[in-house]
């Protein structure tokens, strides 16, 4: 199973789009999750309309699009915790990996957002993922996302730059 994972697009108040070559990722994956911060219902919408499937929470410029905090889903035998990271900047892995433990059991990963800065690594027992923002909204300096291949609870994550 091939998910992709995005961030951050932050549509419309710092970008118009998620680059062409993102949406296409988002297109052609089982299953796509957003950690957050789309920025608006039309971004929702769009991430809606483009995914097979969606799991998606609310960040903190998200607080009309009708989404939850944090949600846990299984893919391939693996666990994934997704919430966007919301608060201070320090200590923002621990409050992730915190989240993640409190929803589940290993193998298990979390997927946030709210640096758009690229993470991958582990940290107290869980893999903490985020993609960065997919539109390179500030203070990213570049749009990035992450795809997974998911399987008999192995996740292989490759990280794309647009």
């Amino acid at each position: 199973m091939e998910l992709a994972l995005v961030s951050d697009t932050h549509i419309p108040s710092r970008a118009r789009r998620i680059p062409d070559a993102f949406r296409e990722r988002i297109r052609s994956a089982d299953h796509t999750i957003h950690a957050g911060d789309f920025d608006s219902e039309g971004a929702l919408a769009d991430v809606q309309d483009l995914a097979r499937e969606l799991t998606a929470v609310a960040g903190n410029t998200d607080p009309r699009v009708g989404l939850p905090q944090r949600v846990a889903a299984e893919f391939g035998g693996v666990t994934v915790v997704v919430t966007h990271g919301t608060g201070s900047k320090r200590g923002w892995i621990d409050r992730v990996a915190r989240a993640v433990r409190e929803e589940a059991d290993e193998p298990r990963v979390g997927v946030a957002g709210h640096t758009h800065r690229v993470v991958d690594r582990e940290h107290g027992g869980v893999r903490i993922l985020n993609p960065g923002s997919a539109t390179g909204a500030a203070p990213a300096d570049r749009p990035t996302m992450m795809t997974a291949e998911v399987s008999d609870g192995e996740f292989d994550v490759t990280v794309h730059e647009a």
